[in-house]
């Protein structure tokens, strides 16, 4: 066991002196017993806006996307801020399984599965934005490259719109498997637990024949880093080919060649802040406090600072290169009667304030672990990466190169709707995914529960002192 040896100053990740059978009761639970009544008044808000949000989407489809706020000049808008801004919230997922998985974190273990779902569900709404915005959702299909049966070559490869179908899809794709292939051990152990046939087929179904062999986890283990290492530049990857969309235009404050590591960076900022807001409500609702520690929190409360000042940096290098650059299209976007001052001077400043301001309050450790205050700056990280985006679509579409078209983007109530039945909509999948799949990858935390349990961590301590 000595390569297995862990610090005792190392915090334990593990909490409450919890044995193996602990760990399989507590995680089992949420699944086995009925939902509570938070759950289900959770579960009926969601409905009821993911329901308003596809009538919203309906509407649109028949109405045609004239029923949005865009117009003449700003022709990118409501719809393809929340893209972006759902993309981005995907990314913290395969990061914090794939690459903290290469890096050999113990602490990403109870964290991870939560983590990967987010990627998942969130990506399925970022899907669903360009598709409508297409107008014509019936010939959607066009985007890919088809076989000359179908009439000619539709794809354009020099087209940005083009790689993110590749990029997002292929991210869905690999994401998806390693998500799904991490359950496998505790759908078996759910499987070996059910109480009812019904129950025992499905999760039979789903544990894929899983026995527990030596075998098995040798696989199992192999790969896991197959998957890891063909993740981990895919997380890198998406939000580049994202920014791509802006980067590769002539307009004027997208025409930078910052775009794909600020991207990248601020969609990490968000995904872990949404990953901190989903982790802190199902530690209280699933009663998971002994699992995801303080110190989990803490640590992903840096990792948030951390991007938070790449972000800052980013923001700062962009603003400089708008004035150094001496275009006064440039300098218009970002200085003078610009952003700061112009009319959407509201947008801008609640994006500094929601990004920059608010969590410097995470450089004292008094804050990082105070858990409402956590759960309020990562709602508050969230909301400002979405005023970033608007900011970047809105603000440098809206001054076009003419005077005589200058124009102001207003949403509408169907804007609003489908954006809100999105918000519904992942919502309904991560609700229903913790009543049917275990939170956290109990095999994962059992293989720590000899290092990092606070049993073990404190027996460790008595024979080193």
């Amino acid at each position: 066991m000595s390569g297995h040896y862990e610090a005792p100053i190392r915090e334990p990740l593990i909490i409450g002196h919890k044995t193996y059978h602990d760990i399989t009761e507590d995680i089992a639970r949420p699944i086995e017993e009925r939902a509570g009544k938070l759950w289900w008044i959770s579960l009926y808000a969601a409905l009821v806006l993911f329901i308003y949000g596809f009538g919203c989407i309906a509407y649109t489809i028949g109405t045609g996307i004239g029923a949005w706020g865009l117009n003449r000049t700003i022709n990118w808008g409501w719809d393809i801020t929340n893209f972006v801004w759902w993309v981005g919230i995907g990314h913290a997922g395969t990061l914090i399984s794939a690459v903290l998985l290469l890096f050999r974190q113990r602490w990403r273990m109870s964290v991870n599965r939560s983590a990967e779902a987010m990627t998942i569900f969130a990506v399925v709404q970022a899907a669903i934005f360009p598709v409508i915005h297409m107008g014509r959702v019936w010939v959607g299909y066009w985007v890919f490259p088809l076989p000359n049966q179908f009439g000619s070559l539709w794809g354009n490869f020099n087209s940005p719109l083009l790689w993110d179908v590749f990029a997002i899809s292929t991210y869905f794709s690999v994401s998806t498997v390693f998500w799904f292939m991490g359950l496998i051990p505790d759908f078996a152990m759910i499987r070996d637990r059910a109480k009812t046939p019904w129950t025992k087929k499905i999760y039979t179904f789903l544990a894929f024949g899983w026995g527990g062999k030596a075998k098995h986890w040798q696989r199992f283990e192999e790969l896991s880093l197959v998957l890891a290492g063909l993740a981990t530049p895919l997380v890198f990857s998406v939000h580049t080919t994202v920014s791509f969309d802006f980067a590769t235009s002539v307009i004027k404050g997208w025409h930078s060649t910052i775009y794909p590591p600020y991207f990248v960076a601020g969609a990490i900022f968000s995904g872990f802040a949404m990953v901190q807001t989903l982790l802190l409500i199902a530690r209280k609702v699933c009663h998971l406090e002994d699992y995801i520690t303080m110190y989990h929190i803490e640590i992903m409360n840096i990792v948030i600072v951390l991007t938070g000042g790449m972000v800052t940096v980013a923001y700062a290098t962009e603003y400089f290169i708008g004035w150094y650059s001496g275009s006064r299209f440039e300098d218009f976007t970002y200085l003078s009667p610009g952003a700061a001052v112009g009319p959407y001077w509201w947008a801008f400043w609640s994006l500094i304030i929601c990004n920059l301001v608010v969590p410097a309050s995470f450089w004292f450790k008094k804050a990082r672990t105070n858990i409402i205050w956590t759960f309020i700056v990562a709602l508050i990280i969230n909301i400002g990466m979405w005023f970033e985006r608007f900011d970047i679509i809105v603000i440098n579409l809206s001054r076009d190169y003419l005077p005589g078209s200058w124009t102001m983007f207003k949403p509408t109530i169907i804007d609003v709707g489908v954006y809100l039945g999105t918000i519904g909509f992942f919502s309904v999948l991560f609700l229903l995914y913790a009543r049917t799949f275990p939170v956290i990858a109990q095999a994962e935390l059992k293989s720590i529960l000899k290092i990092s349990g606070e049993t073990y961590k404190a027996k460790e301590g008595d024979e080193h002192h």
